[in-house]
């Protein structure tokens, strides 16, 4: 596992994210490698994890590459190039089954 994942587990972990998994997209996807889906307990828990998880690796020297979904913080995604991280409710999380589509 690739220390930038490992890093972005743990940040997650710190703030109580829930259901965290990591899926590993080599030759599934041509943007990213790995995948990173959590679950946040409310719209201001998953806007919190974005945005402590952007905060941290900017200061960890990782870079961001931009985020979507902070309006709604229903599901908030977070592009750092190698990982793409899906931060989601647990409704949206059931509904669009992204562990079924890439794993």
């Amino acid at each position: 596992m690739s220390t930038l994942v490992d890093f972005i587990i743990d940040k997650l972990d710190d703030l109580k994210a829930t259901e965290i998994l990591r899926l590993d997209v080599r030759g599934k996807s041509p943007i990213t490698d790995d995948m990173v889906i959590c679950t946040g307990n409310s719209s201001r828990h998953v806007s919190s994890l974005a945005q402590n998880l952007i905060t941290e690796c900017k200061q960890a020297g990782y870079e961001t590459f931009g985020d979507e979904g902070k309006d709604t913080a229903d599901w908030i995604v977070v592009d750092l190039g190698q990982a793409i991280v899906h931060i989601m409710q647990r409704e949206s999380r059931e509904m669009y089954q992204l562990e079924k589509l890439w794993g």
